[in-house]
């Protein structure tokens, strides 16, 4: 599927995937196979207004950028955690199916709109933050409490931004994505504490040692913090207190 460039037939992949899971040759490229421009982060081009059809074509399609490499660092997971615990990697294929989903979502409303994948640039910068030689609990940090953690609480400030907005068929897609976030994020925590208590390490410590550590790869970026979805997220208090303050310790430069 990260050699596939066509954004069909990633999705069909994940289709055919649970039938067939030895299906693909398990390699993980240096970066996923697109067939639209891809710029760096920063050179993404401004958006236009959330109340015209160009912002929510544009809004749509960003998200679906988002949904696309989630889906892929699943993937991407599957293939070099093959010794996580079976229990894991079920659930992380279910995250897979469900980011895909999310994906198709974005395309086909996107098509609904008037717009087609391909007609803005995209950039990779979710899966910039990861590196091969992460560990199980890396990886889990920076995919799905940091990467999806922050998806959480932009998703939770992009609905409010959206009331204000004629309902199109942007917002059940809206809707949908910012209600099962929540569950994906939790799935991050979940499987932090536990792996976290296998190998007797307390963590909401390990979480504050090892973010500071994986911090020059990650994007410095962090929404408004939703602290109630962060807890219902599986957050600590503690860690939600590191977050606002990293957040904090960011916005002064």
């Amino acid at each position: 599927m990260l050699h596939l460039a066509a954004a069909r037939e990633k999705l069909a992949f994940v289709r055919a995937l649970r039938r067939t899971p030895g299906e693909g040759d398990g390699s993980v490229p240096a970066a996923p196979a697109r067939d639209l421009k891809v710029l760096l982060p920063g050179e993404m081009p401004e958006r236009a207004g959330l109340s015209t059809l160009a912002g929510q074509r544009r809004l749509l399609h960003d998200l679906g950028n988002i949904e696309l490499q989630a889906m892929e660092l699943c993937y991407r997971g599957l293939i070099e955690y093959p010794d996580a615990p079976a229990e894991f990697r079920d659930e992380l294929m279910g995250l897979l199916e469900s980011e895909s989903s999310h994906f198709e979502l974005c395309l086909n409303a996107l098509e609904e709109l008037g717009g087609h994948w391909g007609e803005f640039p995209v950039h990779l910068g979710l899966w910039a933050a990861v590196r091969a030689e992460d560990s199980i609990l890396d990886r889990i940090l920076i995919v799905h409490r940091y990467l999806e953690g922050n998806g959480l609480d932009a998703g939770e400030s992009l609905l409010r931004r959206m009331a204000g907005v004629p309902r199109s068929v942007a917002h059940p897609v809206l809707e949908r994505i910012a209600r099962e976030e929540l569950d994906h994020v939790a799935f991050g925590s979940r499987w932090y504490q536990r792996l976290c208590a296998e190998r007797k390490l307390d963590p909401t410590q390990d979480f504050k040692t090892r973010f500071t550590a994986l911090l020059p790869q990650m994007p410095r970026r962090i929404e408004h913090i939703h602290r109630d979805l962060r807890r219902r997220a599986g957050f600590s208090e503690d860690e939600i207190d590191f977050l606002v303050a990293q957040r904090e310790a960011w916005s002064r430069f």
